[in-house]
């Protein structure tokens, strides 16, 4: 079995910039080619993103997959493979079984990719995106960028918190 880190996009790996569709508004942090690449010699990578602006009709399928499609073309660029990228249309009002915290993309890929839930983790800058981890039985990491700071408040597990990626990269590679 193996080793994966589930990664939200805005706010952890890109800045949040709210809605956005097109890839002149993408800025990948500075840290965060070099936190992959690191990460990727020892794990399965993984995206998992709510874009609920969908859902609320601000922005469209096709332009959510533009900009995925562009951050994807820019990992592998770097030679980081990114194993899938998962994606949230829904709202909170739904009530889907794909939106984080729900661990429907987690479960999905354990099943399609044969991971080890246990030995994983999953990186995020809101409160879901931990419990979205905890919920599978992954270690949950809470980093300070995008919405962090925000709502830092609103964590319930506050046993891994780092400032960006790059902090949580090393405590992960110091722990493997």
């Amino acid at each position: 079995m193996k080793r994966a880190v589930f990664l939200d996009r805005d706010g952890v790996l890109i800045e949040d910039r709210g809605y956005i569709e097109t890839f002149k508004e993408i800025k990948i942090y500075p840290y965060t080619i070099n936190a992959l690449k690191k990460l990727n010699k020892y794990f399965e990578l993984f995206i998992v993103t709510n874009q609920s602006g969908i859902g609320k009709n601000l922005i469209t399928e096709k332009g959510v997959k533009k900009v995925n499609d562009y951050i994807l073309e820019e990992f592998k660029k770097h030679n980081i493979k990114i194993n899938q990228l998962y994606c949230c249309p829904h709202t909170k009002e739904d009530d889907c079984d794909c939106r984080k915290p729900n661990p429907y993309f987690i479960h999905q890929a354990i099943k399609k990719h044969n991971i080890d839930i246990e030995k994983s983790y999953v990186i995020g800058d809101h409160p879901s995106d931990v419990e979205f981890g905890l919920n599978a039985g992954a270690k949950g990491i809470y980093v300070l960028t995008g919405h962090g700071k925000k709502h830092i408040d609103d964590l319930k597990n506050k046993d891994l918190i780092f400032d960006s990626l790059k902090e949580a990269t090393e405590w992960i590679l110091g722990n493997v």
